[in-house]
């Protein structure tokens, strides 16, 4: 197998949310495989700062001010991006949130804003990309950041779990339908990483952190740069007859959480 089955040069990637943590390093692997750059977020002070920091690492970014569940919006600003710099050969559907609030005391409106972020949003950017993708001929790759909420349940994330469930399955019915064209739809879904949203829990005592380690076989968080790799071989030729997968970058947790599930 040839190394250029993973070159990605000349590629357009769509990164949303890709500002900071686990989109940044996506967004930064894919530049180093070639691709051609750009993110979006809901503030332009993220945009701004995200900008300088790529810079930093030697990567030009375009950047866009819009909300992914805005379907209006999605529509103008994928049509300005695919003037002002290039058609989308790959979409990373990364933006989300998550509330931690138990499931009694969650209001409908937190659980709303949770969904329509986190499986709304993909929906409506995967919809409007692979038109575009579809009217060119050439295929392309939509990557939807899943989660281990995918698979599993855990207290105080209902509406994150149920966001990216639904996420997984979204995958896998976009995936049915967009083959034919030669659209590759397949999610990532990550483990615990070390991020400067987990910094305050990754501390010795701390008794998430201490489930974190004794629950993952690798015995540690991963590491943003880690979730590279997948990226790469779902952005790539490498990856063109997969399809509707969701590829667990977990340490190895999944594969032995068994009858701890729960406590997730």
């Amino acid at each position: 197998m040839s190394i250029t089955l993973f070159d990605i040069t000349g590629k357009t990637a769509l990164v949303t949310g890709g500002t900071h943590g686990l989109g940044m390093a996506i967004a930064t692997g894919l530049a180093n495989a070639g691709a051609k750059i750009v993110i979006n977020d809901v503030s332009q002070e993220k945009l701004d700062n995200a900008k300088k920091e790529y810079k930093e690492k030697g990567i030009e970014v375009h950047t866009y001010l819009f909300d992914v569940t805005n379907e209006k919006a999605v529509d103008e600003f994928i049509t300005k991006i695919e003037k002002e710099v290039a058609p989308i050969d790959i979409l990373v559907n990364n933006a989300g949130i998550i509330k931690r609030i138990p499931v009694v005391e969650m209001t409908a409106a937190d659980f709303e804003q949770v969904i329509s972020i986190d499986l709304v949003g993909p929906f409506i950017m995967s919809k409007r990309v692979a038109k575009t993708m579809i009217a060119r001929k050439t295929g392309g790759k939509i990557i939807n950041m899943c989660s281990m909420m995918s698979e599993l349940g855990r207290p105080t994330v209902s509406a994150y779990a149920a966001a990216k469930g639904g996420l997984k399955m979204l995958t896998k019915n976009m995936a049915a339908e967009l083959a034919e064209f030669d659209i590759q739809v397949n999610g990532i879904g990550p483990g615990y990483f070390a991020t400067s949203q987990t910094a305050p829990i990754r501390v010795d005592g701390h008794p998430f952190n201490e489930l974190i380690m004794s629950r993952t076989p690798a015995k540690r968080w991963g590491e943003p740069d880690e979730l590279q790799g997948a990226a790469i071989f779902l952005a790539s030729k490498a990856s063109d007859f997969v399809n509707g997968h969701i590829l667990y970058v977990d340490g190895g947790m999944l594969a032995t959480l068994g009858k701890h599930r729960g406590e997730m």
